[in-house]
């Protein structure tokens, strides 16, 4: 439950409800619905800082939560930010992943080699992919969320500050509607086309190869650096004298024919893609080039100024804003986004703070992943035809008969709160289409604007009959929640002038990982059986070593905050990475401190993390 709510605009002006603006000139099904969350606030969480990387005098973020709930807890602390860029879900209906690789193995090396080689050259290996969120949507459901999060960017926006905000063919135009009516028509500067060569091909169409980036100020008064982002231009016999007249060369233009000359800036880009290759590749599925922000960055924002991205992904803009000298604020609600930018940052030398909403997100740190195992982890669940899809499944009771049963859906933040409108819908929409003989249902939540408040709507009601039971799933949700085994052993040595303490990693065990593995083994055998092809299953190891990609250790906290002392990563390659600086080497199932070590964390292949005091 939140600790309070934060109202969204900045300081309202006198006499003028907060909600005058609210015109909603994009008319859809159910786009009044806002109205009740923007009156209520944004909801303000506790937030807990999960690690500290360096001094970090300049106040840099990493935030695991929602947009919403980071917005909250910036205005809440006064924070405001210069520039944003955005690269939120398209409305695409695909689902995204990261591919997991099993590492090579200290202690067996040849064994693991041989499954990794099996892994790298089935193509079939779809099931041992994490994955990371589904981009499938309601389109009325995207846009309400969608203008509730670009209204929460905005309060925290600072006067002079610009916001891009990118997307593409699927729900674009829709969003452009939603911009000029919470920016305003007159703030929109330019429909930036970022053209690349990679994409679909196909011969029934024109080829999508272009994706649109809007670009809206707060003001008139607003930072753009032209001379930062000068483009080079081949002149011809064609385009001299022509771009002289129109004054788009910057530079004299004695150069000679088939030189290159300045021009200023258009807004067409061409940005190659990320080749397989390239040093910047962190294998995050929606990862943007690093040079598609610095062109952003340079020319909307000055050295200093603090640069957000609050659906941060890879974090691209994170690590362009560092290596620009901008301050940086990067937030998901993704664990896997989190990990990739943390260790990516790291790379880079960058010092910040991790910092988590506690708002039950951490609770299903796999939305995907936690909504098929919801059926199992409800007792008695089961799909039930004659129930309307807005039901998760109902349970068969000897006395009360068919339980129709609300789950929120993970996929989906704007399911997450239970409020006075949801329980509206389900007492006055949901409910009168059941089958006459129901009785009761079973609503959870994930959280709630208040517990009595829901309690009075459900009592005050006379519409219905149906008894309605509230559940909290995040009681539900904490048996998901299984560490890892960890077992190791600590040796001081004083083989050189000073001492030594080795932890070796002698057995890891996660049982989230081996599942994984088998059932890609159970499907691959069954693929295999049926078209005669002889099947080689992939094998762990007795110590599971093969299954951890990271180590660190503590040796300045013993419980709280986490202070990454020493740290190891050890790629998809197996080349191990320590502290940030990336090696050929490979890893030898120890890591070493010359200070005591007093916490040791481990984070397998699919990113759980398990912590043990030493």
């Amino acid at each position: 439950m939140a600790i309070r709510y934060i109202p969204y605009f900045p300081d309202p002006i006198e006499g003028q409800a907060v909600l005058n603006n609210f015109t909603r000139t994009l008319k859809y099904y159910g786009n009044d619905k806002i109205k009740e969350n923007l009156k209520r606030g944004m909801p303000l969480y506790e937030v807990e800082t999960i690690e500290e990387i360096g001094t970090n005098n300049e106040n840099n973020m990493l935030i695991r939560g929602e947009c919403i709930s980071a917005c909250a807890y910036l205005k809440d602390k006064g924070i405001t930010v210069d520039l944003v860029y955005i690269d939120p879900p398209f409305a695409s209906g695909a689902y995204y992943a990261k591919k997991v690789y099993l590492r090579r193995n200290p202690k067996i090396a040849e064994i693991i080699t041989n499954a990794e080689k099996e892994i790298e050259m089935n193509e079939d290996f779809k099931n041992f992919e994490e994955k990371m969120y589904g981009d499938v949507w309601n389109k009325e459901d995207y846009l309400n969320w969608m203008y509730e999060n670009l209204i929460a960017i905005k309060s925290v926006m600072s006067e002079k500050a610009s916001i891009y905000v990118h997307l593409d063919w699927h729900i674009g135009h829709y969003v452009k509607i939603l911009m000029d009516e919470i920016f305003g028509e007159d703030k929109f500067k330019n429909e930036i086309v970022w053209h690349y060569s990679w994409g679909i091909r196909t011969t029934n169409q024109w080829n999508k190869k272009h994706d649109t980036i809007f670009l809206y100020t707060m003001n008139d008064d607003y930072v753009f650096n032209a001379e930062e982002v000068l483009e080079e231009r081949q002149i011809s016999d064609a385009t001299a004298n022509r771009l002289k007249y129109k004054g788009a060369l910057i530079s004299d233009g004695n150069k000679g024919r088939g030189e290159q000359e300045l021009a200023l800036p258009s807004d067409v880009w061409y940005v190659a893609t990320i080749n397989g290759m390239a040093n910047e590749k962190v294998d995050y599925a929606t990862q943007k080039p690093e040079g598609l922000l610095e062109r952003i960055i340079k020319a909307s924002s000055d050295k200093g100024m603090i640069v957000a991205d609050f659906f941060g992904g890879s974090g691209v803009t994170a690590a362009v804003a560092n290596k620009l000298n901008r301050k940086f604020i990067h937030c998901d609600i993704g664990i896997n986004s989190i990990q990739t930018s943390r260790d990516r940052l790291i790379s880079d030398g960058a010092q910040f703070n991790i910092l988590e909403i506690k708002d039950g997100v951490s609770l299903y740190r796999n939305p995907s992943q936690t909504m098929d195992k919801i059926k199992k982890l409800i007792k008695g669940l089961r799909n039930e035809d004659s129930l309307d899809k807005f039901w998760e499944g109902a349970i068969q009771d000897s006395k009360e008969g068919l339980i129709p049963v609300y789950v929120p859906n993970l996929l989906d933040s704007s399911t997450k709160l239970l409020d006075k409108a949801l329980m509206t819908d389900i007492i006055r929409k949901a409910i009168p289409d059941l089958p006459d003989d129901v009785k009761k249902v079973i609503v959870y939540y994930i959280d709630i604007t208040s517990v009595d408040e829901i309690k009075k709507i459900i009592d005050d009601d006379t519409t219905t009959l149906v008894e309605i039971e509230l559940r909290d799933l995040k009681e539900l949700l904490s048996e998901v929640v299984v560490d890892d085994y960890i077992e190791y052993t600590i040796n001081e040595s004083n083989e050189k002038l000073f001492k030594e303490y080795n932890v070796s990693i002698n057995k890891f065990i996660s049982d989230r990982v081996i599942q994984k593995i088998e059932d890609y083994n159970q499907k691959r055998q069954s693929q295999c059986l049926k078209k005669a092809k002889k099947y080689k299953p992939i094998i762990l190891s007795d110590n599971g070593l093969e299954m951890i990609e990271y180590v660190s250790l503590d040796c300045t906290n013993t419980d709280g905050i986490w202070k990454s002392d020493i740290e190891i990563k050890i790629d998809k390659n197996s080349y191990v990475t320590i502290n940030g600086e990336k090696s050929k080497e490979f890893w030898n199932g120890t890591i070493t401190s010359k200070r005591k070590p007093l916490r040791l964390k481990v984070r397998n292949i699919c990113g759980d993390e398990s912590v043990s005091k030493l």
